[in-house]
């Protein structure tokens, strides 16, 4: 079952528990996935996005509200913090696990060597194999500079 699938079954059995949170937070998702497709059909792509580019949305919406929620909570808004938090756990349920740190850095080597990289010049190369294959399971804004100390 496909990630779309997978959300709009999630929001019909959200609809009939009547579980407004979660069905609020599976509308966003739907919401946002529909805006991705309708830009890009504007590029000529008339499938709209893929998997991989659901699970792309996904995290970027995971991490806005974990931004979000940190704001609220220094703001000492726990209310609103607390709703954000809740949000995350609904879109993490879509979401691969989390590789830890040395699953991490045994995923780069590999790909450093199935890519045969030897100097920073190929950190492009590296980092756009690695979100091919591992979007939504690792965070690339960490992994950016475990690249460049392995290459350089």
């Amino acid at each position: 079952m496909g990630m779309r699938e997978r959300v709009t079954t999630a929001l019909k059995q959200a609809m009939k528990d009547k579980a407004t949170l979660r069905l609020a937070t599976l509308r966003l998702i739907n919401a946002a996935i529909k805006d991705r497709d309708i830009a890009e059909r504007g590029n000529g792509n008339e499938d709209g996005v893929g998997d991989t580019e659901v699970l792309a949305i996904l995290g970027k919406m995971a991490k806005q509200r974990q931004e979000s929620a940190r704001q609220y909570e220094e703001a000492g808004r726990l209310d609103l913090a607390e709703r954000e938090l809740a949000e995350i756990e609904v879109i993490e349920d879509f979401l691969p696990r989390k590789l830890n740190e040395d699953e991490v850095a045994k995923a780069i080597d590999a790909i450093i060597s199935d890519v045969g990289a030897d100097s920073i010049r190929d950190m492009g190369k590296i980092m756009g194999a690695l979100k091919a294959k591992y979007t939504g399971q690792m965070d690339f804004g960490s992994v950016g500079p475990m690249v460049k100390d392995r290459l350089s």
